[in-house]
Parts: structure tokens; sequence; C-alpha cells
């Protein structure tokens, strides 16, 4: 069953609920296909009127925000035994490697790290928890987080609403096609995640990154 199909069932009004609710949770660090519920509920917006995609890109921009505060919350409080604790649990997604590699990426990008690892799948779980964790100043954490929050989910609800509207004949197809896109950029960003691990790991050898101050 396609997932616009199952979106169908479901009454137009608890649409921004479910979005936002998906991607809140999939943003405070649990593993959901929030992008893929947030392309399918923009081409259903582009099909019934009931759903206003003003409306529903709000929606999913406050879920962004909102579980990516949570998991800030989290990690600041949790610190680093929580990582570890997720690094048992989810090696594929916390493993040390990836722990280490992100923690370089927010010493040189800081804020940016953020903003930008709202558009990387893999990175999209990841890097509220890590963001407390590493005691990055909130003010700085949540710039960051409410500009990729709003952006990538106002942006992705805008560009697949008009590509709805304007390829209409596609939308029963699409949900397949969002999901194969999803699919391939978690892939990538998971590759690319762990190549670069693997390379800090063999050119630093034993090396620990530093730990980032916390300029409150």
């Amino acid at each position: 069953m396609h997932v616009q199909d199952w979106l169908e069932t479901v009454p137009a009004v608890s649409i921004y609920a479910l979005v936002a609710l998906v991607i809140g949770v999939e943003s405070l660090g649990i593993p959901l296909p929030g992008e893929i519920v947030l392309v399918s509920a923009a081409l259903l917006s582009s099909q019934h009127g009931g759903i206003n995609p003003v409306v529903l890109g709000a929606c999913a921009s406050l879920g962004a925000i909102i579980g990516d505060s949570i998991g800030y919350a989290i990690g600041r409080k949790g610190g680093r035994p929580l990582l570890a604790w997720l690094g048992a649990r989810f090696p594929r997604h916390f493993g040390e490697a990836h722990v280490a590699t992100a923690e370089r990426s927010f010493q040189k990008w800081g804020m940016w790290a953020v903003f930008f690892g709202r558009f990387i799948a893999l990175l999209r779980i990841f890097a509220g928890p890590l963001a407390g964790v590493l005691r990055m100043p909130y003010w700085k954490f949540l710039i960051a987080n409410v500009l990729g929050g709003v952006i990538w989910a106002g942006g992705t609800t805008a560009v697949i609403y008009y590509v709805g509207v304007v390829a209409e004949s596609w939308l029963k197809r699409f949900s397949w096609l969002g999901l194969v896109a999803a699919v391939l950029i978690g892939l990538a960003s998971m590759l690319i995640v762990r190549r670069k691990a693997k390379k800090a790991a063999t050119g630093h050898g034993a090396a620990e990154p530093e730990p980032v101050p916390a300029a409150e």
C-alpha cells in the first residue's frame, strides 16, 4: 500500500498532527520515515483542497524544531553515557567512528553543522542529541535549528506541492519515488559518513577529538 494511499484514509485535520509527530519523533533521535511522510502529505495536499500546504509546512517545521530541541535537552542531560548507550543499541547510526566524525564536524562548523544536518537523512536524527552532549550553547543551536527546520520542512513541502500540481498524472507513483529518493539519500549520507570516519580513524590514529568548550 502506498504511503500516499494510506494518508488518504486519515481525516484531513489529522494529517497536520501526524506529520508534525513523525518528524518530531525522528528529530529527537528515533529513526522514523519523516521525510517520506512529509513528501506524501505534500503530494496529497496538491490533490485535496482540505489540506493547506502552508499549514502543513508550518506543522512540519514546528515538529522539526520541537523534536530537535527535545533531542538537545536529552543529549545535554544524558551526556556521553547517552552516546555510549545509543552506540550499543544503534551501532550503524551512533557508532564510535560516526560520533567522532560528527564531533569534528561540530568543532569545525559549529551551528552550521546543525543547520546542514537537517538536510542529510542520517544526521537528521543525530544533530539534536549530539549538540546537547557537546554542550553547544542553546541560543546558537536554536538559531540553526529554527532556520534548518523551516527551510527544510517548508521548502520540501512547497517543492513537492508544486511538483504535484504540475505533474498530477504522476501522483499515484510518486510516493514510491519519494521512498526511493529518501532511501538513496540515506544510503549516500551513510556512505559519506562512514568514509570520512574511516579516513579520520586511519589518519588520526588514536587521537581523540577535543571536547567542545561550553561557551555559555
